[in-house]
């Protein structure tokens, strides 16, 4: 592909710089592909696990969503500003190995307080790998090849989804769900250690213009975070997105659950028709929305707003539609449409952080991206939907969880009025500095 070939303008264009990129983006998606699998395990086996551990909605909510997001959300910020200062290939690295062993625990669990402290471990782990990983391939790849970049290594989540699927729900139906945990907790180890062989530690900021990487003092700790949370630009783009999120894991973490218990698929279909609905929706949204940014980011910087906006009010009518689908293979088919309009806002809203923020800042201000959307969206989706499925379940409401599955649909409305809102801002104040400038 193009974005593997394009050379920065302080190198020369050989292929053997434009293969070390290629190696660079492959194993980082590689790793975030089993960062996401080994999150979305629970989900995917939410049934059977139910089954083994007698565990409600409710505290199904919980262990995906708040429990595991307290840790992987605000260990990111010390995590993110240690690997500014440090090795990040070697923070990514320890990462991978700390969330896979978790992950083989997870598997071995025997109650449900040991899945929590399980669970809540991978959190731990899994906040060492993406916010190192953003900031790794901004500093690999030049500004105008970066959107296109970030949308394969956004690609991890749909393909980690998809093989989830397909791979657990197939172990699950033919043995027990605790092998699928123990076996990808094992790979996750294997490739801890090919991480720190396979990738060197790029430059900090060294395709930037040099306008934006003159040398500078490290920022303490406080006034980059400061900075951050003061900034419109960036404290609208990480709430849109924590909105967005709020939407796609509510469902993620329940829409196996769902499709099994209200559409009446059944363990083997799950592995092979929603996982491929997962690979062509996720997947599809990551990769048009990196090419869109890229080709109109040089029109106008309200791509960034505009582009995630328009997606989610196209999304809102297929996601309602899916919910009340009469029959599983309608609904598969209206929830790849409304997967491929979700994700679109991902690749413009890591894109917007990592080029307006200094290099030596990138990592920890990804890891407040993160804090922000993750913990209103992975913390708090989850939680919300088990506990409202609870709630009218203990009320003698028929079909409950479809009715909680439909009470996430104004989120919509807010994240679509806060993408907007900074697209106003965009425009507004032609925001181009950095968070510390």
């Amino acid at each position: 592909m193009d974005i593997l070939a394009a050379e920065p303008r302080v190198r020369p264009n050989t292929a053997a710089a434009a293969r070390r990129r290629g190696i660079v983006l492959v194993t980082l998606t590689f790793v975030y592909v089993l960062n996401f699998l080994d999150r979305q395990l629970l989900g995917i086996l939410a049934k059977p696990i139910q089954d083994t551990l007698h565990i409600t909605d409710g505290q199904l909510g919980l262990i995906g969503g708040l429990y595991f997001a307290f840790f992987y959300c605000f260990i990111a910020i010390p995590v993110g500003w240690f690997a500014d200062r440090t090795n990040r290939v070697s923070v990514v690295a320890l990462a991978c190995a700390i969330w896979s062993g978790a992950t083989i625990a997870c598997g071995l669990a025997a109650t449900f307080p040991q899945l929590v402290i399980a669970r809540m471990t991978v959190g731990f782990g899994e906040a060492g790998g993406v916010p190192p990983s953003y900031a790794i391939i901004t500093d690999t790849f030049p500004p105008g090849t970066r959107g296109t970049a970030l949308s394969i290594y956004n690609l991890g989540p749909p393909i980690g989804a998809a093989i989830g699927i397909a791979f657990g729900a197939s172990i699950a139906a033919a043995f027990d769900w605790r092998y699928a945990f123990i076996a990808i907790g094992g790979i996750g180890v294997v490739t801890a250690i090919a991480v720190r062989l396979l990738i060197r530690e790029p430059v900090r900021g060294a395709l930037d213009d040099a306008a934006t990487t003159r040398p500078a003092d490290a920022l303490p700790f406080w006034r980059t975070v400061g900075a951050f949370f003061t900034n419109p630009v960036l404290l609208l783009v990480s709430i849109g997105s924590g909105a967005t999120q709020f939407v796609t894991y509510g469902l993620g973490n329940f829409a196996v659950l769902f499709l099994i218990r209200e559409k009446g698929m059944t363990l083997k279909e799950i592995a092979v028709w929603y996982a491929i609905a997962v690979a062509l929706g996720m997947g599809g949204g990551m990769l048009i929305s990196g090419r869109v940014i890229d080709r109109l980011i040089k029109r106008s910087r309200r791509v960034y707003a505009i582009g995630p906006a328009v997606s989610l009010a196209i999304a809102l009518p297929f996601y309602v539609a899916f919910v009340w689908a009469p029959t599983w293979p309608l609904a598969l088919v209206l929830l790849t449409v409304v997967m491929l309009l979700n994700y679109f806002y991902l690749s413009a809203s890591v894109a917007l952080v990592q080029e307006e923020v200094r290099p030596d800042q990138r990592v920890l201000s990804g890891a407040l991206l993160l804090l922000v959307m993750n913990f209103i969206g992975l913390g708090l989706g989850p939680t919300y939907v088990g506990a409202a499925s609870d709630y009218f379940a203990a009320r003698g409401v028929a079909h409950a969880l479809q009715i909680a599955l439909y009470t996430l649909a104004p989120a919509y409305l807010v994240a679509i009025a806060l993408f907007l809102w900074l697209g106003r801002v965009l425009r507004r104040s032609g925001f181009v500095g950095k968070v510390a400038a």
